[in-house]
């Protein structure tokens, strides 16, 4: 089985909106999730979810804190995986779309109403989210 790691940033800006993106590969739907993205070769989880912010959101971030761990498998493609969320604030930068893998279409602050909605890439994350803009 092989295993993938990774980071997220969670940012709530000073309206109560969470920092989200719309990704996907081309022939898939989009759906939005927060910053986030897989963990480089001597990066801790913390230097990954920085680089992903400012990689998908043209923002420069700042760690806070950890919040939450979540681990397991997709058995479809035989991977785990363990992705760190990281709360975060934003010290720099402004919005722009600079992923060298061309996966991210937009970025963009939700408020809680519309996370409510939206298609989500792991929709198990809503409730979590939805307890960091409350």
């Amino acid at each position: 089985m092989q295993k993938w790691f990774g980071s997220s940033g969670i940012c709530v800006n000073e309206n109560g909106e969470l920092l989200m993106v719309l990704q996907g590969k081309p022939e898939e739907d989009k759906t939005w999730t927060v910053p986030s993205g897989g963990l480089e070769k001597n990066e801790t989880f913390e230097e990954c979810c920085i680089r992903e912010i400012n990689e998908e959101t043209g923002y420069v971030a700042e760690v806070v804190d950890e919040i939450k761990v979540k681990k397991g498998i997709y058995e479809e493609i035989n991977t785990s995986f363990e992705v760190h969320y990281f709360l975060v604030n934003i010290v720099d930068g402004e919005m722009t779309i600079q992923d060298p893998d061309h996966l991210i279409y937009d970025v963009a602050w939700k408020n809680l109403n519309e996370l409510k909605k939206l298609h989500l890439s792991f929709p198990e994350d809503r409730d979590f989210l939805i307890d960091h803009l409350k």
